[in-house]
């Protein structure tokens, strides 16, 4: 096992995961236990360090972004003129964008439309179990995400019986396009982002939001800005805004915050529904 640390200001644990980009963690004695493909690290704060145990730390330094100069997001959004960003990025400075699979990404979000974060937890463990493969980390037993190879082999009403109810016709259909080679997610990634979200909302059951999600969170494509109800409803309140198309107000936001948007996004989005009460 490898252990390294990182300064904690600038890499918090519970912010990180907890601010809605990835659903497969658990608790683990006095941190938590994180999965990424078929892979999994322990990482828990150690006084003013994040401490991070595993056994491949080239690949879990990418997953959290540890090559990347937070301190200068952070004072952009600090410094941006909305006080609510100014707010949000001094509470909640400790979140990086994770590096996360596309692949992953890209089915996790599915998962995600029109759901609660507990259920999309649920459903995702629930699928791995049953098709991902068995692993061990520190004790305790965990199931690698699966491929498209095994979701395309599935039909809908192995989903349904997940739980995925009337999103197993767009996991049967995007899989099947991505195993026939029609889509190459990895391909996808060398396009710019407005023709890799394109690409994307042409596939079945995916819209403008889960696009800009799994941009974001599956190819790490800071100037997207998912909109969700939250964000529609920070948008109204803290910047009054106006516009009630979601795309038109990604767009905005796009265009304050350009390839910060993304840092911002998570900013807020956790500040409104973790801290700001606190």
């Amino acid at each position: 096992m490898i252990s390294f640390d990182f300064d904690r200001e600038y890499f918090d644990a519970t912010a990180t995961l907890e601010c809605g980009q990835i659903f497969r963690f658990r608790p683990y004695k006095d941190g938590y236990i994180v999965f990424s493909t078929d892979k999994a690290c322990y990482v828990r704060s150690e006084g003013h360090k994040t401490v991070i145990e595993c056994e491949d730390e080239e690949y879990f330094r990418n997953f959290f972004d540890l090559s990347e100069d937070y301190s200068e997001i952070c004072r952009f959004a600090m410094n941006c003129g909305h006080e609510i960003v100014r707010l949000a990025a001094d509470k909640a400075r400790g979140i990086r964008i994770l590096r996360q699979d596309e692949e992953e990404m890209f089915y996790s979000f599915i998962v995600s439309q029109n759901n609660m974060i507990p259920r999309i937890k649920g459903i995702i463990e629930r699928t791995s179990a049953a098709i991902g493969e068995k692993r061990d980390f520190c004790g305790e037993e965990y199931f690698s995400f699966p491929k498209t190879a095994a979701f395309s082999k599935c039909d809908e009403d192995f989903f349904k019986g997940l739980g995925y109810g009337y999103r197993s016709a767009y996991m049967t259909a995007c899989s099947a396009a991505i195993e026939s080679g029609e889509v190459d997610l990895k391909k996808l990634g060398e396009a710019d982002t407005a023709t890799l979200k394109k690409s994307l909302i042409s596939m079945k059951g995916v819209g403008p939001k889960v696009a800009d999600c799994i941009a974001l969170f599956g190819y790490h494509r800071t100037d997207s800005f998912p909109v969700d109800t939250w964000i529609e409803k920070l948008y109204r309140e803290d910047f009054g805004g106006t516009l009630k198309d979601r795309k038109k107000i990604s767009e905005y936001f796009t265009g304050e915050f350009g390839t910060y948007g993304g840092y911002v996004q998570q900013y807020i989005f956790y500040y409104k529904r973790s801290l700001a009460a606190k």
